[in-house]
């Protein structure tokens, strides 16, 4: 949770450059490094949206495609296939969908949204688009329904009529129910909005209207007259049918179910309250809870199935909300985490005529997507495939890598998969419609996401798909009942002491570094082997922010290594005693010594995966928290972590289990600080901190230290630096360690030698160099101290430090150095895992061409520039003002597949690429203003052209600006649409055909069509062309009438002459004027004969 200040609060003082192009500063004949990057390489685009739809509002379901669609308060559009096929759509006016139709087996889809339009979808491209919209001027939209193989759509609205519209060309009929004629003298009164319509399964041409007061009218679309009116003095919620069409079923506001025949007029035949306590005397139950929405499914060999949401009674005060099952003479009451949006039953058959074989139903949650399974006792849930979980705990920070070494995703998985809960349905997933997209690329990409409750989680985020691999809780190493005289370090540690705040992970070695709100680290190492850590180890490390009165000689500069805050001559450097005793608080006077979080004391059992090899806590000094850690690295082959805050940082060794190095931040410049800071009042002196000791010639001595005193976080003043770039320090500012980088390089200006460094970035824009002295590998790497000696000052820039790199002399990245993963919990082979630990990789050697020029580039990118320095001579020799006005988010140094460059997401909103080295701006995208700190926290690039950020609390997007998989993207996505045969419709017997007992079927051109029921008014909608474009306009023309077309195509496959109804279809093709109207009329006429009528 970095925080951005949208700063610089003396920013008018600094002076004003123009954004330069990256200029030359050096010998430019010395640094002519072909560039293989071109702009022509970069595109940005979004690839997929993956986790659950933010706010979700509306779901429908595709019983022969298989599809799911959900829409959500925001405007988007989410669909759903078999485990790896989903998709993202938006709407433009960004307007809730209230409602969502499918035209069942045609691959579109009807939306209607809030702002009182309807758009028609094209599902059979891979990106989805619009075909036509419909916007109602002078009328609400409440309710649309859309019969089966028809193509006209029923709407609903406020004002209670209900307005008919062609799908085809999504121009309204003059056909208008008007709710005056639907209700005339039955009610006083306005009936209210439309809450449901639908057609009477067994007769097309009958239409039931419910009106939201509690008025049902059976209407007769022929007739154009009402043929019945049921009343009933609650509000209803919603209607369903039974499937002879005999019987519907309301939903009240009391908590009541009415059951009425079609022909009965005046009572329902039956009223139920399933969660009412009935009295004994024969009085009315007592009221409850709404029921929202209520499902009635038949079954051919049993009971029916009523199912409803809501309708719990008052007096269930903090229940959790609930699904009700009801079959036969059972009642299932199903608990729910979240509030329930909507729920839809999948049948086996799409007719509503049939008996309906209700065998799950989909329960879509305010946060959560839930399956049950119907067919199975106990109604188990299914297990969900769809990356739905990111949101369990909130994301607080992000990493994504591409292109990891190929053995680690199998390996998350085996431990991963231990992981799984038991108890699911023992079925298929039943969303299972669409075909996985034809992708080319094969690099395994990994992200990790860090949660506000300590979880971290590993998604194998390959080939645009995502899918969960391990879950690690980091909060097991802690007690989790915190004391009352615990001090927590801030209001937010409070709520979420154990979130996560930044993650370091070396893929090679599988090392894993979390840094926490509490100011806490905690080191785990990967294992495929169980153990039980009988004491968890832990380091406790004082940094101090604090500088004695300047004239004093003897005083050290702020906490140093664990020094004892007393002045006592032969204190030892380090107060937290050997890491075997996790509590070492010392009794000090100023109560300090405390960390934020307490480590368990009882063994710890870890499963295979990641576990605990060091805690490292922060602890209070002098009664003031520890600050928070802002910055975070570690490197596997020397065996360190090093961790930075606003006081200073602190180098840990985890093979020795100790602090190597802990430095205020004004220490590491030694006599070199360009700014004047002003001190703190005096203290009492304090002992020389303990990890100076291994300082060598090249850095100041320890009184050096003392003449530059930190500038106080109260202290207002600043002063012009000798350097140009930064001529203020915040009145805020203490000079935080912002970034890290471990690398081999030349530690001092002219050395000949590479030697392991630690490159430290600063808030103030600094870039310091570290050298490191390292044991041999083997047993004396165990034994001998690490010494690390600062070296001074590589470079500044403007603005806080982000990111750093060392490129070799022709331009590739060198990677740090790592050690590859071993197994650590292997004892019995002694000789072998000595051999594995001695294997350090080798270091890339200075050949030759040190003679003729330089050997390495280091590139530094801040919040505001970007400069290439070469190296050992630390000459500017490219520099890039990146940005004047805004500051730089995220700033990464990525490999393409044609070389490297710098990727930078800036706040305000653009996305730029720069070559290296010569940093030429290769791309600008203004992609998306910072609108919220989420994004800004979880932003990351990584290589081969491929970034991400959350963009809701539930959702990860992922772009690429590359334009290689741009190319290929289209060939990656699923497919929504696959071509299925519409099942048989119901046999409905040989006498009930003869004597007209069957469905009765309507033709609805000849009522809504222009010729009988004349033009709707201009002023009523207005009809938008979609942008859906050609493909769209020819698969919905064959789609809404699409029968024949399906037919044909599954019969073509199959290879089978279609005779009359091919050459039929094939000229209805050819004259596209005629199509739709033929195609209507064939399938009209096909659909009323029964096989013995042929």
């Amino acid at each position: 949770m970095k925080k951005f200040n949208i700063r610089k609060v003396l920013d008018g003082l600094k002076e004003v450059s123009s954004s330069t192009p990256s200029v030359q500063v050096g010998p430019q004949e010395n640094h002519l490094i072909q560039e293989t990057l071109q702009s022509e390489h970069f595109q940005l685009c979004k690839t997929v949206r993956h986790g659950f739809p933010y706010q979700p509002s509306s779901m429908a379901f595709d019983p022969v495609q298989k599809i799911l669609a959900i829409g959500t308060q925001s405007g988007a559009l989410r669909l759903f296939g078999r485990p790896g096929v989903e998709c993202y759509c938006q709407h433009e006016s960004g307007a809730a969908v209230i409602q969502l139709q499918f035209l069942i087996n045609e691959g579109a889809l009807v939306s209607a949204l809030a702002d009182d339009s309807v758009h028609l979808w094209n599902l059979r491209q891979k990106r989805p688009a619009i075909l036509h919209s419909l916007k109602f001027n002078r009328e609400r939209i409440t309710f649309c329904h859309l019969p089966f193989q028809s193509k006209w759509l029923y709407i609903g609205t406020e004002r209670g009529n209900i307005h008919i519209v062609n799908v085809e060309s999504f121009m309204l009929s003059g056909y208008v129910i008007m709710w005056n004629k639907a209700i005339e003298l039955s009610s006083k009164a306005h009936p209210g909005p439309v809450v449901h319509i639908s057609d009477n399964p067994m007769d097309e041409g009958k239409l039931i209207i419910g009106f939201e007061s509690g008025i049902v009218v059976l209407w007769d679309l022929k007739s154009k007259k009402a043929d019945y009116r049921y009343t009933y003095d609650e509000a209803i919620h919603s209607v369903a049918w039974h499937h002879e069409g005999k019987q519907f079923i309301c939903s009240h506001s009391d908590g009541t179910l009415t059951i009425w025949n079609i022909r009965g007029q005046g009572k329902p035949i039956q009223t139920i309250t399933p969660h009412g306590k009935q009295p004994k005397d024969g009085k009315k139950p007592e009221p409850c809870k709404p029921i929202l929405k209520v499902e009635y499914k038949t079954t051919r060999n049993g009971d029916p199935f009523i199912i409803l949401s809501g309708g719990l009674s008052y007096d269930t005060v903090g229940r959790r909300p609930c699904l009700t099952v009801m079959h036969g003479k059972s009642t299932a009451v199903l608990e729910m985490d979240y509030p329930i949006v909507d729920f839809l039953t999948l049948c086996e058959t799409p007719y509503p005529n049939d008996f309906q074989e209700p065998y799950a139903v989909v329960v879509l949650l305010e946060k959560d997507l839930v399956v049950i399974d119907l067919a199975q006792n106990g109604y188990p849930i299914f297990e969900n495939p769809y990356p739905l979980t990111i949101h369990e705990s909130p994301v607080t920070c992000c990493e994504y890598f591409a292109d990891c070494p190929v053995d680690l995703i199998p390996a998350l998985y085996s431990v991963g998969s231990r992981q799984k809960r038991q108890g699911y349905s023992k079925k298929e997933w039943p969303i299972s419609g669409g075909n996985w997209g034809q992708g080319t690329q094969s690099y395994p990409e990994i992200i990790i996401t860090g949660h506000a409750d300590g979880t971290v989680k590993f998604w194998d985020a390959s080939a645009i798909m995502l899918q969960v691999l391990y879950k690690l809780k980091t909060a097991k190493v802690f007690d989790r009942n915190r004391s009352k005289e615990d001090k927590g370090s801030n209001e937010v540690s409070d709520e979420d002491p154990f979130a996560i705040q930044i993650m370091a992970w070396c893929p090679e070695s599988r090392m894993l570094c979390v840094a926490g709100v509490s100011a806490n680290i905690i080191i785990y190492r990967f294992s495929k082997l169980e153990v039980t850590t009988e004491v968890v180890q832990l380091l406790e490390v004082r940094m101090q922010y604090e500088l004695n009165d300047i004239e004093s000689p003897d005083g050290g500069g702020g906490g140093g290594e664990q020094t004892s805050a007393l002045p006592t001559p032969g204190a030892s450097p380090q107060t937290s005693g050997p890491p075997s005793h996790p509590s070492t608080s010392s009794n000090n006077s100023d109560g300090g010594n405390m960390p934020c979080l307490k480590v368990r004391s009882t063994p710890l059992k870890q499963s295979p995966g990641y576990q605990v090899d060091l805690v490292v806590q922060l602890v209070w000094v002098s009664g003031e928290p520890p600050q928070q850690i802002t910055s975070l690295a570690l490197n596997s082959s020397y065996g360190l972590v090093v961790f930075g805050n606003s006081n200073g940082l602190a180098v840990v060794d985890y093979v020795q289990k100790t602090v190597v190095l802990n430095l205020g931040t004004v220490e590491l410049y030694g006599s070199n600080d360009p700014y004047q800071r002003q001190p703190r009042s005096p203290r009492k002196t304090r002992q020389p901190s303990g990890g100076l000791c291994d300082i060598n010639e090249g850095s100041a001595t320890s009184e050096d230290r003392c003449k530059s005193p930190t500038s106080d976080h109260r202290d207002n003043s600043f002063s012009r630096s000798r350097s140009s770039s930064v001529t203020s320090i915040d009145k805020e500012a203490r000079e935080a360690i912002s970034s890290f980088h471990f690398c081999e390089t030349f530690a001092r200006k002219g050395d000949s030698i590479l030697t392991p460094c630690l490159f430290v970035g600063t808030s103030l824009g600094t870039v310091l160099v570290l050298a490191l002295t390292l044991p041999p590998a083997g047993e004396q790497r165990q034994l001998q101290p690490v010494i690390i000696s600062p070296t001074g000052m590589l470079v500044r820039l403007k603005g806080s430090i982000l990111r750093m790199a060392i490129l070799d002399s022709t331009g590739s990245q060198l990677s740090p150095a790592y050690e590859a993963w071993y197994e650590p919990n292997i004892t019995a082979d002694g000789e072998e895992r000595e051999k594995v630990r001695k294997r350090r990789p080798v270091s890339v050697s200075p050949s030759t061409s040190q003679d003729f020029n330089e050997s390495q580039y280091a590139v530094v990118c801040s919040e505001k520039q970007a400069k290439v320095i070469s190296l050992p001579s630390q000459i500017c020799i490219y520099k890039h003002s990146i940005t004047e006005t805004s500051f730089i988010l995220r700033a990464d140094v990525v490999q393409m597949s044609q070389g490297m460059c710098v990727a930078c997401f800036c706040a305000n909103g653009h996305i730029m690429t720069l070559s290296l080295p010569g940093l030429r701006p290769l791309m600008d995208v203004n992609y998306l203003p910072l609108t919220d700190m989420r994004i800004a926290r979880t932003f990351c690039f990584t290589n081969l052209g491929q970034a991400m950020y959350l963009c809701s609390p539930t959702e990860i997007q992922r772009i690429t600006y590359s334009q290689d998989t741009c190319e290929n993207l289209q060939e990656m996505l699923g497919e929504l649409f696959t071509p299925v045969e519409t099942p048989e419709a119901p046999n409905r017997g040989f006498f009930k055909g003869l004597f007209g007992g069957g469905a009765q079927s309507l033709d609805r051109e000849e009522l809504f069509g222009e010729l009988a029921a004349g033009k709707a008014s201009r002023s009523l909608a207005q009809h938008i062309p979609g942008p859906g474009g050609i493909e769209g306009m020819k698969g919905a023309a064959s789609g809404v009438v699409g029968e024949l077309a399906r037919a044909r195509i599954a019969l073509d496959e199959r290879g089978q002459k279609l005779g009359e109804l091919e050459e039929r279809t094939a000229a209805m093709m050819a004259s596209a004027d005629s199509f739709s109207k033929h195609a209507h009329e064939m399938m009209l006429k096909c659909k009323d004969k029964k096989w013995y009528q042929f």
